[in-house]
């Protein structure tokens, strides 16, 4: 399973790093990006969270 982010619907807004900083920070280009690829309980809790819905695990 892999932690992804879809970079078109991303806002930016931090609150999936807020919610799950061992998982997601913000990248150079100012949206979400994934730094390290583990499926924590935090995971769950910042895909309900993001207003654009822009995570997913596939």
């Amino acid at each position: 399973m892999r932690i992804f982010v879809d970079k078109e619907k991303c806002f930016g807004c931090g609150v999936c790093v807020s919610v799950c900083d061992e998982v997601f920070e913000i990248g150079n280009d100012g949206k979400c990006k994934v730094k390290k690829n583990k499926i924590f309980s935090c995971v769950s809790h910042a895909i309900d969270a993001c207003p654009g819905k822009a995570i997913k695990v596939v």
